[in-house]
């Protein structure tokens, strides 16, 4: 992965192989196929129409999730008072590099009285405001998220994957004992895998970060890693259990059943529009995008084709015949009647990643027909129109499925198992994927992987496997069986 990708403004003309330079690839298929692009604000990017609605479907998907549960979204301010921010101090050191800071405003910029950070999260006004509402054991649990924006003054920028600027859900609940508290940020960690796996189609490991891993002030820190196509790992969501250390700082306490203080145990969550990214980098080819069924804006695109006003008649009295069945049937579509050549549209909605094709033309309506073609296997197939919408329906989830099982399989033949430093080394010198390897525990020996392979981490601890064998890099016993990865 490069360190640096060019903010680019120029029209991309042509997108660039996969093979010949993955970053160039997945530059060129963001802009080409309007998802997003640079803002003319170094670091910060615009998401476009359709980069929007893939993130609007995964958000309306988690949002269902989250609210089935009994939490509820709040909004709380953008700028956070510098004292605030100050009270955890584990939380502000890992953050300081990143904060932007507001310290003047208005007609003649006067000076603040105290420096307002653009939150790049929001545990430290969330704690110090939510105490208001927290009295009793009867108030928890207080489930809450907020759907917004985050500023990090990141230094490197890629569109989705590392902006200043992303939209993200943050989540943050507090509650009586720190056995709840666990179970809500597992609760999360199953919400978060089904939208990688079940919406995105996107297999993950799932399972706990190291100490070095874990979130500023977080007592642990649940995740789920998926694999891009160029065998980098991703990580698409986190979810932390914090205990009381937030609490502590902010005060925020509540009269148990004993009628005693005592402070609140709670967790923090995120997933942000770097989940678009994935969609990418998981299924696209060198034709552009593969987008998930459920998560595409137009699950069905259908490309009218005729030579003169008769014909185009004809075929459009045949599409609006059976048009009205797939609005009715929830079947997200749109008829590309633009003056365009077939052949270019073909290539236009390849390149956006629509999973199912219909070309219809004057022979199709004689023959009560149409011709499916499928973007993952371009297979051409005549389908009758009669039952269209229930058969399309069909195709889609069969197409969710087999985008899962080919990214499941590219994990398969990319995850490998090995015992020692040295082979860690070597084949991450002429490789990438997953690699399982056993782990002694000391942060010492982490540190040693990283440095040593030129910055593969750990991205997951195994739990599901206990560890066996010895440590890959002291030869001690294993404590964990963990998950290496370069990763973004």
């Amino acid at each position: 992965m490069k360190e640096t990708v060019e903010e680019q403004q120029d029209f991309v003309k042509d997108i660039t192989k996969m093979s010949d330079d993955f970053d160039r690839w997945y530059t060129d298929v963001v802009r080409k196929a309007e998802l997003a692009d640079w803002s003319g604000v170094r670091g910060m990017m615009v998401v476009r129409p359709y980069g929007w609605a893939m993130w609007e479907a995964i958000t309306r998907a988690f949002d269902d999730m989250i609210k089935e549960s009994g939490h509820e979204n709040w909004a709380f301010p953008l700028l956070i008072p510098r004292s605030y921010l100050m009270k955890e101090a584990e939380h502000v050191e890992g953050f300081a590099p990143e904060v932007a800071w507001v310290t003047r405003a208005g007609g003649d910029m006067e000076e603040l009285e105290e420096p307002l950070a653009v939150r790049p999260t929001s545990e430290t006004i969330i704690g110090a405001l939510i105490k208001r509402y927290i009295q009793s054991h009867r108030d928890l649990p207080k489930l809450t998220n907020q759907w917004n924006s985050v500023v990090r003054w990141e230094m490197r920028s890629r569109l989705f994957l590392r902006s200043r600027e992303f939209w993200w859900q943050e989540g943050h609940t507090f509650h009586a004992s720190g056995q709840e508290a666990m179970e809500e940020a597992q609760l999360i960690l199953g919400y978060y895998r089904s939208i990688a796996e079940d919406w995105l189609a996107v297999p993950v490991l799932s399972g706990k970060k190291t100490p070095a891993e874990t979130f500023p002030g977080a007592v642990y820190t649940l995740t789920v890693e998926g694999l891009m196509r160029d065998g980098l790992a991703l990580q698409m969501g986190t979810s932390h259990y914090f205990g009381q250390n937030f609490a502590r700082a902010y005060d925020i306490s509540f009269s148990n059943k004993a009628n005693e203080r005592e402070l609140c145990y709670s967790t923090s969550w995120g997933i942000s529009t770097r989940l678009v990214g994935a969609i990418v980098m998981a299924h696209g080819d060198d034709s552009g995008l593969l987008v998930p069924p459920k998560v595409a804006p137009v699950q069905v695109v259908v490309v009218p084709i005729f030579r003169d006003d008769a014909s185009r008649i004809k075929v459009e009295g045949f599409i609006d015949g059976w048009g009205r069945e797939l609005k009715a049937a929830g079947i997200r579509h749109r008829v590309d009647w633009r003056d365009e050549r077939p052949g270019d549209k073909y290539a236009h909605w390849e390149l956006k990643g629509v999973p199912l094709r219909l070309n219809v033309g004057a022979r199709d309506v004689d023959a009560g027909q149409v011709e499916l073609v499928d973007r993952l296997s371009r297979e051409r197939r005549a389908v009758p129109v009669a039952g269209i919408a229930a058969r399309l329906q069909a195709e889609l989830a069969a197409f969710q499925t087999k985008l899962f099982e080919r990214a499941q399989k590219y994990q398969r033949d990319n995850t490998f198992e090995l015992s020692t430093l040295d082979e860690v080394i070597a084949h991450f010198r002429e490789r990438s994927g997953f690699v399982w390897a056993p782990w002694c525990d000391d942060a010492e020996c982490e540190a040693r992987i990283k440095t040593e392979t030129g910055g593969v981490t750990i991205r997951t601890i195994d739990s599901d496997e206990k560890a066996s064998g010895k440590c890959l890099v002291c030869g001690k016993p294993a404590e964990h069986r963990v998950a290496l990865a370069k990763a973004y």
